[in-house]
């Protein structure tokens, strides 16, 4: 599926589309908006999921939706369409206009600072259409799951695989001027497989998600390696109750950070529903922690030139030397707690866990004796209190080895002695999202399993 030839996301239409938006933002201020923001997003796409060997879906999608946000002196509306005629639009604006007349004034609402928009606009290289027909995404499907079904005998049934091909276009304007388009893609390759021993079933996964196609790995590969970490389970035990080091894997390594940058962000500030309120300056991570924000990142999954309210993106310090400098905020937050917007209107860009320099092998015989999560459940972690209890598997690790393999328990602390008892972190980053990090060791923990 070529995603580029005969695309409405070619370059051809995006001018198209930008026109689109100027012209919903003339219909808001001719309808008496003193401010008003507005944002276009077009998508088109091809999933296929297979399992045992069928396919069991092929779908297509393509999708679009404009929405505008009008300001008449603090009082906000905001109303969205998928229909992009003109007639639609117009409706559109008007029920915006008309929300905003009825609603509350409040101080804090309008558009982020008008010289805070961005200016400077690099090419991220975040386009790249997957030119590949549909009957070759089924057999990538197909080898993906294939390869993890022949990988060993005791792979006996499949949840399947999936492969996903996604391009976007998006516009986002506003009444300061600002009017900018970015195209990007994301495609992506997953499969979930279940072994059997002794009675014993075990299921895990694996997968690989990139802006390039070229850069996936190889659907053969993560088969194989969701296979691999499928057999490696079977046979587990639980753990009796007790105090111990945790080594998280990178792929769940990420989950610590967000939990973080949750409790940094803007909102939970001002609602002071956070267990690092007022927390800026403070150390609260280990003096070799270094969080560093690279929004310009090419190919990235995060990257971007600017937030989702214009705001320009800047490559910064979050934490150094274990010392919290910024907060998260967006315009409405920084103004609730008297600060300006960090360019977070759309969350964090590529935010970067420095390594200790050490390698997971490395990570592990630092641990020498205790337990390596690779799969967490539930959603155990309360932001507001520190509080973090979740389920989670993995292995026992014993003289700086694997063990066996371990299920059933739950590991519980709270995030303030989890970020202060960082041990290490390991160089086996994980690129598959908007936090890159390598494993992460702490010092102790309870876990929780048989009395």
């Amino acid at each position: 599926m070529n995603l580029e030839k005969n695309s409405i996301l070619s370059p051809g239409n995006v001018d198209s589309f930008k026109n689109i938006v100027a012209d919903t933002l003339e219909l808001a201020r001719a309808g008496g908006a003193t401010q008003a923001e507005a944002g276009l997003s077009v998508s088109q796409g091809l999933s296929v999921a297979t399992r045992m060997g069928s396919v069991e879906t092929i779908e297509h999608q393509q999708d679009n939706g404009l929405g505008i946000s009008v300001y008449f002196d603090g009082h906000k509306g905001s109303a969205s369409t998928s229909n992009l005629d003109l007639e639609a639009i117009r409706k559109t604006v008007e029920a915006a206009c008309n929300i905003a007349r009825y609603t509350s004034e409040d101080p804090f609402t309008g558009l982020a600072d008008a010289d805070l928009m961005a200016t400077d606009f690099r090419d991220l290289d975040l386009y790249h259409p997957w030119g590949i027909q549909p009957q070759e995404v089924i057999d990538l499907a197909l080898e993906c799951e294939n390869s993890a079904l022949d990988y060993d005998a005791r792979i006996v049934n499949s949840e399947g695989a999936s492969v996903d091909l996604n391009a976007g276009l998006s516009v986002y304007g506003n009444s300061h001027g600002f009017l900018q388009a970015e195209r990007k893609t994301r495609h992506g390759i997953s499969c979930a497989v279940v072994a059997e021993s002794n009675g014993n079933m075990q299921r895990d996964y694996w997968y690989d998600v990139s802006r390039h196609p070229e850069r996936l790995a190889t659907a053969r590969s993560i088969g194989e390696k969701a296979a691999e970490r499928t057999l490696r389970r079977l046979d587990a035990r639980k753990l009796k109750t007790q105090q111990a080091p945790v080594l998280f894997a990178a792929e769940l390594a990420r989950g610590i950070i967000s939990s973080f940058t949750s409790a940094i962000g803007g909102a939970a500030q001002y609602r002071k529903a956070s267990f690092l309120l007022n927390a800026l300056g403070e150390q609260v991570f280990p003096d070799f922690v270094q969080l560093r924000e690279q929004p310009f990142l090419p190919q990235a999954l995060a990257s971007a030139n600017f937030d989702a309210e214009g705001v320009a993106t800047s490559d910064a310090s979050l934490v150094s030397d274990g010392v919290i400098q910024s907060y998260l905020l967006d315009s409405y937050s920084a103004r609730k707690l008297g600060l300006r917007s960090t360019g977070h209107a759309s969350g964090i860009h590529n935010l970067s866990v420095a390594s200790t320099g050490k390698s997971f092998d490395e990570c592990l015989q630092g641990m020498h004796r205790g337990f390596l999560v690779t799969e967490l459940m539930g959603h155990g972690v309360n932001t507001v209190t520190g509080d973090y209890s979740r389920g989670a598997a993995g292995f026992w690790v014993e003289n700086g080895k694997l063990d066996y393999a371990v299920e059933e328990v739950t590991i519980a602390a709270n995030l303030r002695d989890m970020f202060k008892g960082i041990v290490d972190i390991g160089n086996d980053v994980d690129y598959r999202g908007g936090i890159h990090c390598g494993s992460i060791l702490i010092d102790n923990m309870t876990i929780a399993g048989t009395d």
